[in-house]
C-alpha cells in the first residue's frame, strides 16, 4: 500500500486551507474542491467497508456514477463525497457495512 497520497493538487498557489473532522480526527484540507478530492489529496485512502467482505472502499469515478466514496457527511448518511463541495468544519465519518435507508 502506498505511504505517500496519490493525489495532489496541480497547483495550490493561493487556494485556501481548510479544517474538516474525518473519523475523529483533524484534517486540514485544500477548499474549493470535493470532499472526495480533498479526502484524497490528504492522504485518506479508505472511505467505507463493503457490506459483504468489509473490504475497503474508495472513490473510483469521482463523476457520481460508482457509489464507492459514499460518507456520513455531517450527520447525513449515503453521501457521495465526490459530488459535495468541502466545507469548513465538516464532520465526515466513514461508512461500514450496508447502507442505511435514508
Amino acid at each position: 500500500m502506498p505511504t505517500e497520497p496519490l493525489f495532489r493538487p496541480i497547483s495550490a498557489g493561493a487556494e485556501p486551507f481548510i479544517d474538516v473532522e474525518f473519523d475523529g480526527r483533524r484534517l486540514v484540507v485544500l477548499g474549493q474542491r470535493s470532499v472526495a478530492a480533498a479526502l484524497l489529496a490528504a492522504g485518506v485512502s479508505r472511505f467505507r467497508s463493503t457490506p459483504v467482505s468489509g473490504a475497503p472502499r474508495a472513490p473510483y469515478c469521482m463523476m457520481g456514477v460508482c457509489f464507492e466514496c459514499l460518507l456520513e457527511i455531517d450527520g447525513v448518511a449515503n453521501r457521495q463525497a465526490c459530488l459535495v463541495t468541502v466545507q469548513p468544519g465538516m464532520k465526515i465519518r466513514s461508512q461500514e457495512g450496508a447502507r442505511r435507508a435514508v
